[in-house]
């Protein structure tokens, strides 16, 4: 893309409106062969209606809905921070590119502006693509006065795009028609696991047998009434005793005479019904695919720790906060220095996440004392890199400088004495 011409419209035009308008068509009933044939059409390219299936099950499951969730949250509450890679004038310069760039960005939901925020939405749209492999961003490009530049960054539901020839294009047309190719420098793509395709086999196996409980629990949840009359059928008195049995239970009485009669026949052990075990089987291997482990009933029933548990959501939370870092630096960063430095020109500072480390805090430091005791030699840059802190800008105040002998106060001296 022509830097000296970066595009601050939208390349949407009329087509969120096509979109809210084919939204709303969403997965009727859903069985085993029709969620195989969305698969299929999804790994040739298809993606329309498996990404509609997936939208509407993590709207709709709540086993889903939850664990997404969190996995989404734990990388955006963190913040960032925008390191600087060597030390160096230029750095320092790309460094405070970045940092005003990402302070006045801007983000929304194509489909539905009034979902605005700035950095912390941005990664939780993102970190759809966790779920469904792909998570497109369009760049609108805003160059400011005095030589700045911010942008405003537009979700767009994968469901409006294909996939056919290998890259990405944009297609929200439902019934077909001709694609768009996605303009470099125009749009993010977030490339993630794609849990869904997993997620939504346990997802159904989960959904048909809560169906198959809920229609047993309609059927067998009441009890049913057995009347007995010696009246002759369709008499006043047979008529009258069938109005009665109707009146205490509705659609679970059954009326006979003395000379008939009725045998259940049972279809298993009632106490020990099937659906509850294998919706429990799903629904843990829901949370496992997002979260790594269920806490609260897969470490019990297997024996596994809590701490281990929490170890594995701490793995993938540090793992998902590198990937959307890399994302920024390849589809985000590199563009804004070629605006401000030219297109050849290599990043020198770079946007972070932050993250939690607290299986790795204790450790870091144990071994990076043990090294500088020894006297090895260690980059500065990264050893700051690591405990998430930058290098200080040229000029700025340094807290040794606050604590050293000349700032001392008198009074702070004759105690120090």
């Amino acid at each position: 893309m022509n830097m000296t011409a970066m595009k601050q419209r939208s390349r949407l035009g009329k087509s969120p409106v096509l979109l809210r308008q084919s939204a709303p068509q969403r997965m009727a009933a859903l069985d085993a062969a029709t969620l195989t044939r969305q698969l299929d059409a999804f790994a040739a390219g298809r993606l329309r209606e498996a990404a509609l299936t997936w939208d509407t099950m993590e709207e709709r499951d709540e086993t889903i809905r939850i664990s997404s969730s969190k996995r989404k949250k734990a990388v955006a509450r963190h913040g960032y921070e925008v390191l600087s890679l060597e030390e160096s004038p230029a750095a320092a310069a790309h460094k405070e590119a970045l940092e005003y760039f990402y302070s006045h960005l801007s983000v929304t939901h194509a489909l539905d502006e009034n979902e605005r925020g700035g950095f912390q939405l941005l990664v939780r749209q993102m970190m759809d693509a966790v779920g469904k492999k792909y998570a497109i961003h369009e760049i609108v490009w805003r160059p400011e006065s005095g030589g700045r530049l911010s942008a405003e960054l537009r979700f767009v539901p994968l469901w409006c795009f294909e996939n056919t020839t290998g890259r990405l294009r944009f297609n929200p047309n439902p019934f077909g028609g001709a694609s768009i190719e996605l303009e470099e420098g125009g749009w993010m793509v977030s490339v993630g696991e794609g849990l869904m395709n997993a997620c939504s086999i346990a997802c159904l196996f989960k959904q048909l047998p809560l169906q198959d409980w809920l229609n047993y629990c309609q059927r067998h949840g009441t009890p049913a009434l057995l009347g007995s009359s010696s009246s002759e059928r369709g008499s006043d008195e047979w008529s009258d005793m069938l109005e009665a049995l109707e009146e205490f239970s509705s659609n679970s009485s059954v009326l006979i005479s003395p000379t008939e009669s009725i045998r259940v026949i049972e279809r298993g052990n009632s106490s020990t019904l099937p659906f509850p075990r294998l919706v429990e089987e799903m629904t843990r291997a829901i949370i496992s695919l997002w979260r790594g482990g269920d806490l609260s009933t897969r470490s019990i029933h297997y024996g596994t720790g809590a701490s281990l548990q929490q170890d594995e959501a701490l793995l993938l939370e540090m793992d998902d906060s590198e990937w959307v870092s890399e994302t920024l630096n390849t589809q985000l960063d590199s563009w804004v220095i070629r605006y401000f430095f030219g297109e050849k020109v290599r990043p020198l500072a770079k946007v972070h996440l932050h993250n939690s480390q607290k299986a790795n805090v204790d450790m870091d430091l144990k071994v990076d004392e043990f090294l500088l005791r020894h006297r090895a030699p260690l980059s500065l840059r990264q050893l700051l890199e690591r405990y998430q802190r930058s290098l200080p800008t040229a000029g700025e105040t340094l807290v040794s400088d606050l604590h050293s002998p000349d700032n001392e106060s008198d009074s702070t001296r004759e105690e120090n004495l």
